[in-house]
């Protein structure tokens, strides 16, 4: 581990937490933070969290952000940060209505920066910021030229016509790339749109259900075709879930950012979620088990029994 621990940092808190008591001064209560609609969530998302007060940080001289960052990378050697568009603007939404009723609430994104570059220089830290959903322009470009890695995922990467998967030679340097995420379906999921019939179940499409299953279909058929031109996968394997997974993974090795990431769930053929933004009771977010696509538990000790597991190790091994 030359990076040493990748820590993670929340948007927010819980209201009823010790924090959530012990910051009131700086908190914004009866508002909980989200985010609009957007492709994926299309209903939008509403987190439970207060969010920071601008007002208030700036006139504590930000003491209450600067400690939570202190804490957090103090036995870090990378910090990935949840939402980190929120350094410029926040989605705020009124408790008690729903995530588009929210409106943009803005931050001193030059504070805000300029106190996370320089605590995590303190640390000798890496930056990962989590800059995916409505970015606001210009964000990503600010951001690296501060010296902070974004996150890129596979799926949402584009070429210039906004429709082409991108070329993974011109994906970003100063990123973390990977497949998929914590807030994204396994992508033996996203292959087969099982996520598409997930959310249908629990209400979370604002369109036909007909079209999304078409867009998840025509995204598979977009992705097979770039692993097929590029000779990343056997053309007698293309309808083959697990050699299509492989196959994005030896994609993922042409990428020339300076961070990977891969899913364990990816690397054991898991298919369910762990967890779906913007539910709560809807659905067992973090208390899913892991396991195979059969749905058999994998233990950690065991990972090495699992066919997945094994070639998608093989796969990263080699050189890029």
């Amino acid at each position: 581990m030359a990076v040493g621990l990748v820590k993670d940092l929340a948007v927010g808190v819980h209201p009823n937490g010790a924090d959530g008591w012990s910051r009131q001064g700086v908190l914004a209560p009866g508002i909980e933070v989200g985010a609009p609609p957007d492709y994926f969530n299309q209903v939008g998302q509403s987190w439970s969290q207060p969010p920071w007060r601008p007002d208030a940080l700036a006139e504590t001289g930000y003491s209450a952000y600067r400690s939570m960052l202190r804490a957090v990378l103090a036995s870090a050697g990378a910090l990935r940060m949840d939402h980190i568009l929120g350094l410029t603007r926040l989605w705020w939404i009124p408790q008690g209505m729903g995530p588009a009723a929210g409106t943009y609430v803005t931050y001193d994104q030059e504070a805000m920066v300029s106190i996370l570059v320089l605590e995590a220089q303190r640390a000798g830290a890496v930056v990962i910021g989590e800059d995916l959903g409505v970015i606001p322009p210009g964000l990503r470009e600010y951001l690296g030229s501060r010296g902070l890695l974004g996150n890129s995922i596979v799926w949402f990467e584009k070429a210039e016509d906004g429709t082409s998967l991108l070329e993974p030679e011109r994906y970003r340097r100063l990123a973390m790339t990977a497949i998929t995420s914590h807030d994204l379906p396994p992508t033996a999921a996203y292959l087969t749109g099982e996520h598409i019939n997930q959310r249908e179940q629990m209400g979370l499409l604002d369109t036909p259900p007909a079209q999304a299953k078409d867009a998840a279909r025509h995204e598979r058929a977009q992705m097979v075709e770039l692993l097929l031109d590029r000779g990343l996968i056997d053309p007698a394997h293309q309808d083959d879930v697990t050699e299509v997974v492989k196959a994005m993974h030896r994609l993922l090795r042409q990428v020339p950012s300076v961070m990977l990431g891969v899913s364990l769930a990816d690397m054991v053929g898991e298919r369910r979620t762990q967890n779906l933004p913007g539910t709560d009771r809807e659905y067992p977010n973090w208390s899913v088990p892991l396991a195979d696509a059969e749905g058999q538990p994998v233990l950690i000790e065991d990972l090495d029994l699992n066919p997945v597991f094994r070639g998608i190790t093989e796969v990263m091994r080699g050189s890029r």
